[in-house]
């Protein structure tokens, strides 16, 4: 199943677009066989999932911090993860810059934007994001590469089509201030539900779970 949904979701992306597989709850098995599919980027929520399923997986694939990561668990995962989407302030990039410096790494991250202002969610609000972009051109051990959201959870994917739309409008006005070690290249919104509408906005990058790997099992 697992393969005939990689397939159509590969179809129906766009020459550019990166897939990201959520692979949240997803056993390191079912993370291969989405591998072996063709998928080529694996996004995961928590530290300790990716470091079991890499055991498993390895160095076949690029692996994505897509969770929010607490600062005290940066140093394990510059060692784990390829890039880190989920980058909300200056104390989390100061956390990363100095575990990077001590492996001698350079960490692509992305600024997560809550495009929904709402206060029980991770991610930076829109007005603040310019200045935290100032701050992280200032770490030597991180590069910011753009941005991502995940918007107000939305029946209709419709309804979240306004917060890909301020979450471009930031990209672009951050992408002209040309700040120094700053190349916005990334844009990461949409997933099963609404990464159709995202691409419409700008988005080139695309989180997908569900519609890959089918429905979670409730515990």
């Amino acid at each position: 199943m697992i393969k005939e949904n990689m397939s159509k979701i590969l179809e129906e992306l766009p020459e550019g677009v990166s897939l990201v597989g959520a692979a949240k709850t997803r056993t390191p098995q079912e993370i291969l066989e989405a591998v072996e599919a063709g998928l080529e980027i694996v996004g995961e929520n928590y530290v300790q999932e990716a470091e079991r399923a890499f055991q498993v997986v390895g160095g076949k694939v690029k692996w994505h911090m897509i969770g929010h990561l607490q600062s005290n668990k940066a140093k394990k995962a510059v060692k784990v993860f390829d890039l880190i989407e989920t980058v909300d302030s200056i104390k989390l990039a100061r956390a990363i810059d100095r575990a990077c410096g001590n492996i001698d790494k350079v960490m692509p991250i992305l600024m997560e934007i809550n495009s929904g202002e709402e206060s029980q969610k991770a991610g930076v609000m829109p007005e603040d994001a310019i200045s935290l972009a100032r701050d992280m051109s200032e770490l030597d051990n991180i590069k910011l590469m753009g941005l991502m959201t995940m918007g107000p959870f939305a029946g209709d994917p419709e309804d979240s089509r306004p917060y890909f739309q301020k979450t471009k409008k930031l990209f672009e006005e951050i992408k002209e201030m040309g700040l120094p070690g700053v190349e916005m290249k990334y844009l990461s919104m949409g997933m099963s539900n609404s990464y159709k509408v995202a691409l419409e906005e700008g988005a080139n990058v695309v989180r997908i779970g569900t519609k890959l790997f089918g429905e979670r099992e409730s515990v």
